[in-house]
């Protein structure tokens, strides 16, 4: 909620909690109407295993594909992650997403270095593990290699 609200970081989450702390104790019930500081976020947040939320919103997320639907798939660059700027065998972490336009979902969502793996390998990832039925699932030109087998199959 903070972040839909602009808010960023364990400072600005504070602040949102802060001024909408009445709204927050009584929508979610929070027992003895407190609520958490902004280092009591920092450290929930510093403990939270990555891939396991991830994991849990890939299956939650899963549920709002029908049959038909159109899933793009992209992967973007997370710039604060790139090193060796000055090397053109630059290393950095990509955020890869499925993304349903009729719902307006993200799908499925994982992270990877591109000195560890491809775009490709993750879309193929996936789409695999999300088992979609039968849709249409749009690339971007990297994807159009000869042999890259997420465009080479077929599902119904």
């Amino acid at each position: 909620m903070a972040g839909m609200s602009g808010e960023w970081g364990y400072r600005g989450i504070g602040r949102f909690i802060e001024r909408h702390r009445r709204e927050l104790i009584s929508t979610l019930q929070i027992p003895e109407a407190r609520v958490p500081s902004y280092s009591t976020v920092r450290r929930v947040m510093m403990e939270l295993d990555f891939q396991q939320v991830t994991q849990v919103f890939n299956q939650w997320a899963r549920q709002y594909v029908r049959k038909g639907d159109i899933v793009a798939g992209d992967g973007k660059s997370l710039k604060n992650t790139v090193q060796n700027y000055d090397n053109k065998s630059q290393d950095f972490v990509t955020a890869v997403s499925l993304f349903c336009q009729q719902r307006q979902v993200v799908l499925g969502m994982k992270m990877s270095r591109n000195k560890k793996e491809s775009e490709i390998s993750v879309i193929r990832q996936l789409l695999t593990e999300l088992d979609l039925p039968s849709v249409t699932v749009t690339l971007d030109a990297l994807h159009t290699q000869k042999n890259n087998p997420v465009t080479q199959t077929t599902r119904t």
